[in-house]
This record gives C-alpha cells, structure tokens and sequence, in this order.
C-alpha cells in the first residue's frame, strides 16, 4: 500500500509541477508577450545577438517550446531569415536551464514549502478579489504557480525517498548509461517538459536513488523528447518551418550525441576540476555546460548548417492557394481566369467560417463538387475555428501578393474585373472579421439562461441561414445575379437588423435586462449586419459587372 501511495503522490508532484509551469509561462506571456516579441526581433540583427536574445527570452519565460512556436511563427512571417531562427533556438536550450537551477538551489536547499504555501494562498486571494484586472490577475498566476512549483517538487522527493527505503536502486547503477539515456527521451516525450525530468532526477539524485553519471544520462535523454511537440506544430507548416524544425531535431541529437560521447570528462571536469561537491549543484551546471559548448561549436557553422536545411522540402507547398499557385503571369488571361476561380475558392470558405461559428448546418456548402476535394485534401473542414481564421488571412494575404503581381500586366479593359475581384476578397476577410469579434458574444446568447437573449440568438441564427442560403444560391448561378435580386436582398438584410433591434427594445421594456446585456446585444447585431453587408459586397463584386456593381455601392458602409 505505501508502494502505491509514493507512486501516487509521485504522479501529483507532476501534475503540480507541470500545472505549475503552465501558470507561470501564462502569466509572464500575458504580461510582457508583445515586449519579448519586439525584443526579439531588435536583437536578432545578427546571430550572436540572437542566440544572446533566445537565452534571455527563454530564461525570463521558461520554456523552450514557447520561445521555439514564437520563432516558427516569425519564420513564416518572413520576419526572421532561417539562420537567426536558428541561432535563436540554440540560445533557447541554454536559457531553459535557468529553472534548473532555481530548483537546484531553493528546492533542496531551503524548506521552501514554508514560503511556498501562503504564495498560493495569497495568489488564489489575489485571483478571487481582483480577477477582473489582468495585470492583477496574471501576478496571481504567477504566484499560484510559483507555489505549487514547488509544492509539486516536495510531493517528488517523499515520493522518491520511500521509494528509496522500499527498493534496493544499487544495482541499477551497473546498467549501461545509454539505457538511461533512452530513460530520460521517453520521459520527456511523455510529459512534454524539459524542466520536469529534471525536477525528477534531481529528487532521485537528492536521495541518493541513482549516481551523478546516471542523473546526467537522463538530462541528456531529456535534450530531445522535447522536440515532438514543435514537429507536430509544424506539420502542416511551409518549407521554411519544416526546416526550422528540422535544425531544431538535428541540434538536440547533437547535444545528446556530443554530450554522451564526452559524458565522463565533463563530468570529471565539474566534480575535480570546477570542484563540485554538490550533485545537485553539478547536475544542473552539466545540463548548462553541454548546452553552452554547442552553442559555441555550431554558432561558427550556423551559415554552413542553414545552406545543409535549405536542400531538405524543397517541394513542400509554401502557397496554401489552390487554384494561382502555379498560375504563371506570363499567361495574363489564364491568370486572371485562375485568380477568379480562387476569389469564388476564399468568398466560399469565409461563408463556412461564419457559418460555423453560429453552428449552422454547412453541409450545402461542405458538399459543393466544386471546392470539397480541394477543402479536403487542405483539411479546411477539420481545422479549428481559430486555425480556419487563420488560413483565411493566409490565402487573402497571398490572393493579394499574386493580384500585385498580376495587375500591372493585364489590359486595361481587364483592370475593372481583377479590382472587384479583390475588392470581393477584402469584403468577404471583412466580413469573417466582424463574425470573429463577436465570437464570444454568439456563445454567450446561445447557451443564456435568459429567454430574451436566447431567443434574440435563435432569431438572427434562423435569419443569417437564410441570408446564407440566398448567398449560395447567386454563386451557384441557382438563382440570377443582378441589381434588383442584390437590392432585395440588401433589403432583407436591413430589414433584419431593425426588426430584431426592435422588437428586443420592446422585449426589453418588459423584461428586467442588465446593462451588460443591452449593450452585447446591441454590438452583436451591428457587427452581424456589418457582416452580412460585407459578404454581400463581396457576392456582388464577384458576380456583377462593372457599371452594376457600381450603383450598388450606394450601400451605405455604417449603420446603428
């Protein structure tokens, strides 16, 4: 029974430690996210700057991962070139064993549980009194995690000094050090943090459950399970994130390689030469020590080792466009053909995504023959809402660079049809927007206790899948696009939005409804008809020709 206690009190030291971690990268994110951001890209003007820039970020925030995604996504930004990036993640795997070595020296050192629990307490009092102020609110969470971190490191070491008086570890110790090596990589894949398995080993280490060359094999293992989770977050990323993540494997391998193969001399260096008494102590400068010298061997080859990336995915799909991704300029006519198709491939996914977001049916649209196979084989339907939102800015953003490219060449007589098709794309991004600004607002009147909000939702759900349904009748040529069905439908849309502001006044006046609540449902109904309007401009200047499509912007851009 007390075997199954210490396992279980081992297994809440984790949970605590990595909720710990959680609460404090949160919290130091939410404070100073934007700060670190342009931090980072004043100081990588040249690769010593950034690998110094990687350590400090990743020292101040505490995770590698963090800092590594924040790379990819200035990667793909074009932000950053492939040799700063890299030179970045290399400063990142230093930076990471500060929390080492404040575990190392207050966890083990001090009787830190007595600290430890009133900054819980007062982080919890914190969040309970002043939730409601975030720069308040991330102090607590702060607090909360910098107490539980190490709450969590006192339920590993009893933990582990049970299981020391209950098993006999000594003759592990003659166990080949590449199977703890191998310990330390599935440990760390599993939990995902660099910093847990060193809190384990170190509370193994403080119990005398395995020696220092044991301790140091598990580090090492440790370098590289940590990589799974940037692979995954790059899968469905162009060429340049591959290869970041690439280099980002091979450096880890390296650091395990060239730190294993020299594992008993740099051991020997700390403990005879440094003169390093305490393990712990030692440990920790070992993990700091293998990653400052590959810093230093490979900052000399890091425009060598980006050219060696260069040559992997050179035929992974940068463009997420389906249709002008090798549409050549050269042919004008085809081009323009292609960038048409395209529009109508965006028009008809911002109308998924705001569907979507008001969980209406998008079966009529998801079955289209036109765009299924494509949306299918980009796993559009399968995104998240925020990864679809996503994907939108991507494709307007490379629909735009293309219509750049392509514009100066045409005719002029074919100058009015590229321009509304651009205009239709940036009507319909600005009609995916409005529906995302009021995101939170759609799942607060959907799930309302309160009958007069709930019915208001349910009326404009009902409303908006009509509208949407009409929408897709004009693309699909079902039903005739021109200026008379665009006005009635332009009516139809005005006529929603004062009916439904209306009879919510008249509702209200019956009713006792918050403040709060007037002024969401006031905001929600005009950003939906700024919405619907938009998408409207967009179907128009996709379907109509030139003179149409310009007495129809008559149609005013504001109303409340």
């Amino acid at each position: 029974m007390e075997i199954i206690n210490s396992i279980f009190k081992l297994l809440a030291g984790i949970g605590l430690f990595l909720f710990a971690m959680y609460l404090i990268e949160e919290s130091i994110k939410n404070l100073s996210g934007r700060n670190f951001k342009l931090f980072l890209q004043r100081i990588t003007k040249n690769k010593v700057g950034a690998a110094t820039g990687g350590a400090i970020v990743t020292g101040i925030l505490q995770s590698s991962s963090m800092v590594s995604f924040m790379v990819l996504a200035f990667v793909g930004a074009g932000v950053f070139t492939m040799r700063n990036a890299m030179a970045i993640i290399l400063g990142a795997n230093l930076g990471t064993t500060l929390d080492s070595w404040v575990v190392a020296t207050l966890g083990f050192k001090f009787n830190i549980e007595v600290v430890a629990y009133p900054v819980v307490g007062l982080g919890r009092i914190l969040l309970i009194l002043f939730s409601n102020l975030k720069t308040i609110k991330y102090i607590s969470f702060f607090l909360f995690g910098f107490g539980l971190l190490f709450i969590g490191l006192s339920f590993m070491k009893t933990a582990m000094e049970t299981q020391v008086t209950l098993f006999d570890f000594s003759k592990y110790a003659e166990m080949s050090l590449a199977l703890f090596l191998l310990i330390g990589f599935i440990i760390t894949l599993m939990v995902q943090s660099s910093s847990v398995t060193m809190a384990l080993t170190l509370s193994a280490l403080h119990v005398g459950a395995i020696n220092f060359p044991i301790a140091a094999a598990l580090i090492l293992g440790s370098q590289t399970g940590t990589t799974i989770k940037i692979i995954l977050g790059a899968i469905d990323g162009n060429s340049s994130k591959k290869r970041i993540v690439l280099g980002n494997v091979l450096f880890n391998i390296f650091i395990t390689l060239f730190g294993f193969i020299l594992l008993h001399p740099i051991l020997s260096l700390i403990t005879n030469v440094l003169n390093i008494k305490d393990t712990l102590i030692g440990l920790v400068i070992f993990s700091s020590l293998i990653n400052l010298f590959a810093i230093i061997l490979f900052l000399p080859f890091l425009d060598l080792f980006t050219r060696f990336l260069g040559q992997f995915f050179k035929n992974a799909e940068d463009l997420i466009t389906s249709f002008i991704k090798h549409a050549s300029i050269a042919e004008p006519i085809t081009a323009l053909d292609l960038f048409r198709r395209e529009t109508k491939y965006f028009i008809h996914n911002s109308m998924i995504y705001n569907l979507e977001l008001f969980k209406i049916n998008t079966h009529f649209l998801r079955d289209q023959i036109e765009f299924k196979k494509i949306n299918e084989k980009t796993k559009f339907n399968s995104k998240t809402n925020e990864e679809k939102y996503d994907y939108l800015k991507q494709l307007q953003g490379e629909i735009q660079a293309f219509y750049l490219k392509l514009r100066p060449i045409l005719q002029t007589e074919q100058f009015s049809e590229i321009n509304q098709l651009i205009s239709a794309v940036r009507s319909a991004m600005h009609s995916v927007k409005s529906i995302k600004d009021i995101g939170s607002n759609i799942s607060n009147l959907s799930h309302s206790s309160k009958d007069i909000k709930y019915h208001f939702f349910i009326h404009n759900k009902e409303e908006t899948e009509a509208l949407y349904l009409e929408f897709n009748a004009f693309l699909t040529l079902n039903k005739t696009a021109d200026f008379d069905n665009f006005q009635e439908v332009f009516k139809t849309i005005e006529t929603n939005y004062s009916k439904a502001l209306n009879d919510f006044y008249t509702d209200a006046q019956q009713t006792m409804v918050e403040n709060i609540d007037i002024t969401t449902i006031i905001n929600f109904n005009r950003e939906l008809f700024t919405s619907n309007k938009a998408m409207l401009m967009a179907i128009k200047d996709f379907l109509l020709k030139e003179k149409e499509a310009e007495e129809f912007n008559i149609i005013p851009i504001y109303k409340t």
